[in-house]
């Protein structure tokens, strides 16, 4: 079985777009810039951002990161995403998502210039993509696709089976394998016989947040497997794929932690490299 490597993975893309960086630095003299709005201080939200400013930094993206206590107003973010949108050396702007309650999420998303949306959440981005334009491509989603390319270049006709309906990554995914020429079955954990529809696929893709879902004998000879679950559990952090069953049938297998995750945060940067791209067109 292939591990897949998503750390060694998203180095190799960071090394890439640190040259397409430079060679953008050459050709306008300037660089792509990221922002980023903090909202809080729960810890995992800080460590992710402080791993995208230190990733930004690497690959010579301007980084900028804003932060309010938990208690701002909803119109004080709204105001500042609206300057952000207007600031030219803005290629990108993120809201570190979960928000607090008073916050409404869909307000803060359809605030951001879709053009600089870099997680790709924007209804307009949602769009494009499911009508197969142009488009920012959600983070994780992009991460798994690039991941499953490494080890089949040519999805032309496989069976993909999408296990969560997220926003996040269901939807997403589906329109990239479809977008691939794949057969796409989306599952969820309302679906009937899931293990018969997982049975069924060359590339099965994990993102429901059940731990250990995905059994051994859900898995036929030669299938690649993505695993974006992330679990807290007893054990200590499990995916939604059951590793060391699954391992023993897949052709190949993200591990959790050091799968899909390095691949989201490289892929947060070649989204803002893309906005900037377009924006100098």
């Amino acid at each position: 079985m292939i591990l897949i490597d998503g750390k060694k993975a998203a180095a190799e893309l960071r090394e890439e777009l640190k040259k397409e960086v430079a060679n953008l630095k050459t050709k306008h003299n300037k660089v792509p810039g990221l922002t980023v709005i903090l909202i809080g201080d729960m810890t995992p939200s800080q460590i992710y951002v402080r791993n995208k400013e230190k990733s930004a930094n690497e690959v010579g993206l301007k980084s900028e990161v804003i932060r309010y206590p938990n208690t701002v107003e909803e119109k004080t973010v709204l105001e500042k995403i609206k300057e952000l949108n207007q600031d030219e050396t803005v290629s990108g702007i993120l809201v570190q998502l979960p928000l607090p309650k008073h916050i409404n999420k869909q307000k803060v998303i359809e605030t951001i210039d879709p053009l600089k949306d870099v997680d790709g959440f924007h209804p307009m981005n949602v769009g494009n993509l499911s009508s197969g334009y142009e488009s920012s491509v959600p983070c994780t989603p992009l991460g798994c696709y690039l991941l499953i390319k490494k080890i089949e270049p040519n999805l032309s006709g496989k069976k993909a089976v999408v296990v969560g309906r997220s926003n996040l990554n269901g939807k997403p995914m589906t329109q990239l394998l479809l977008k691939e020429n794949c057969t796409v079955t989306v599952t969820h954990s309302k679906t009937k016989d899931l293990k018969a529809e997982c049975l069924e696929a060359d590339i099965i893709i994990a993102a429901v947040g059940i731990p250990e879902l995905v059994k051994g004998d859900w898995v036929k000879k030669d299938t690649i497997v993505i695993d974006v679950g992330i679990n807290k559990t007893d054990k200590g952090i499990v995916g939604d794929v059951d590793f060391d069953e699954v391992s023993k049938n897949a052709k190949a297998l993200t591990p959790v932690p050091g799968g899909v995750g390095p691949m989201t945060i490289a892929c947060l940067l070649k989204n803002t490299i893309d906005c900037f791209k377009r924006s100098q067109i």
